[in-house]
């Protein structure tokens, strides 16, 4: 037991202790190994997946702002538009088929509206209604156009970020170069 004791006490650091001062600025060493420069932030399947349940945020973690701005504003106004498409696929629905009186039947004699047995006025011509069955498929067309359009912003978001975290370490530069014909896309790569 006293040898316990004497242990413990050897080795926890006294309050009078010092650190050497040549090794005082020098931070302990870790466990950890160290992070690879050429490595991505994320790997390629968490950035797809990333992207895949919200476009843009693996452009985010890349540190590629412009491209997920572009992949969010895109499902941001998808989103608008898929909105405003079933709003206006439900109005269609509610009335279709509705009509309104063009002329009700006049009396010659009196010049007012000849009544029915339950003393409404007799319609005698209708008009024919906004919301026909082709304007129904017409905007449930542009629904689920819309609605496809949101899945493809999916999609190409999660392939642009999976394939963004591949190339992380493919430096390239591109660029637009006039020349006597025209226009030249020009693109040079350097291998690692």
């Amino acid at each position: 037991m006293r040898s316990l004791l004497l242990a413990l006490a050897v080795a926890t650091p006294l309050a009078a202790q010092q650190i050497d001062s040549v090794r005082a600025g020098l931070a302990r060493p870790t466990l950890e190994a160290p992070r690879d420069s050429l490595a991505p932030p994320i790997s390629p399947r968490r950035a797809f997946l990333y992207s895949f349940l919200l476009p843009g945020a693996g452009q985010a973690r890349l540190d590629r702002q412009v491209a997920g701005g572009f992949f969010f504003a895109v499902e941001i106004a998808a989103i608008t538009f898929a909105h405003r498409s079933a709003e206006d696929l439900r109005i269609a629905r509610s009335f279709a088929g509705d009509s309104m009186p063009l002329r009700y039947r006049i009396d010659a004699t009196s010049g007012l509206a000849q009544l029915d047995a339950n003393g409404l006025p007799i319609v005698d011509a209708w008009s024919t209604p906004r919301y026909t069955a082709d304007w129904v498929r017409t905007r449930k067309l542009h629904y689920e156009d819309w609605v496809a359009v949101i899945v493809f912003n999916h999609l190409f978001a999660g392939a642009d970020a999976f394939v963004a975290a591949q190339l992380w370490d493919l430096p390239g530069k591109v660029a637009i170069r006039q020349t006597p014909f025209g226009p030249l896309l020009q693109a040079s790569f350097s291998f690692r």
